[in-house]
């Protein structure tokens, strides 16, 4: 077994006026972010999208296994092969029955469709995968932990990261998504997780008029709990 080895972790302690300003500042930014589905064709250099993906690989993981990959993607013809592939998915969703009524009415406010023509428009699109295993050069493979929760935290770092430095993006998953697999040679133990196209919005984009919860909605602190003598067991006595 593999002894583990320390460095020193040493923060600077803020008081809690400076906390206050860093949190407002930061919460003030992140509330101002909006999924985007019109985008503009200009250009992204390519470094800031380096500079993204560093800042999501810094998320914790399971083990530190860090079982995601991002494949990032400029190339036009690329892009429409996804383009075609992921509409012809999103429109069996929903036009032949995949999505029920139900999530169809749930997506109504979004005036979202199966046709996604910013997949072309955008300069990049970003396709991240969970590494569902590890590869060994020789023997069995590598068990990863919490692969889901890893990638998806990593994920949302992604988001942050790219609206920090002033890009939008758009959370895209058209189920199945095996056709991403194929389309960008990923080995088997590579399951695409979700698709991401990033790049500025248009001059005339526009986003729904949404609302969020607010905090009493979403937070509980301190509640009343159930005393442990009166509690019910995990399992049927």
């Amino acid at each position: 077994m593999t002894e583990p080895k320390f460095v020193p972790y040493r923060r600077e302690r803020l008081n809690d006026g400076d906390m206050k300003a860093r949190a407002a500042f930061f919460h003030g930014l992140m509330n101002a972010r909006r999924s985007v589905r019109h985008f503009s064709p200009d250009p992204v250099p390519r470094e800031l999208i380096e500079q993204a993906i560093r800042t999501a690989s810094t998320a914790p993981s399971g083990a530190h296994r860090q079982p995601w990959r991002f494949v990032a993607i400029s190339n036009p013809e690329v892009k429409r092969r996804i383009r075609i592939a992921a509409e012809r998915e999103e429109r069996i969703s929903y036009e032949e029955g995949r999505m029920p009524p139900e999530w169809i009415e749930a997506l109504a406010p979004l005036g979202t469709s199966w046709q996604k023509p910013y997949l072309e428009i955008v300069p990049w699109i970003v396709v991240v995968f969970e590494e569902v295993h590890g590869v060994r050069d020789h023997g069995p493979v590598r068990k990863n932990y919490y692969v889901k929760e890893s990638v998806g935290i990593a994920c949302g770092m992604f988001i942050a990261a790219l609206h920090h430095m002033g890009l939008s993006t758009l959370p895209h998953t058209p189920s199945p998504m095996g056709f991403l697999r194929d389309i960008l040679g990923r080995p088997k133990n590579e399951r695409p997780y979700i698709l991401f196209p990033v790049g500025h919005p248009a001059p005339d984009a526009q986003v729904p008029d949404l609302r969020r919860k607010s905090l009493a909605e979403v937070a509980l602190f301190d509640p009343e709990v159930a005393d442990a003598s009166t509690s019910a067991p995990d399992e049927p006595g």
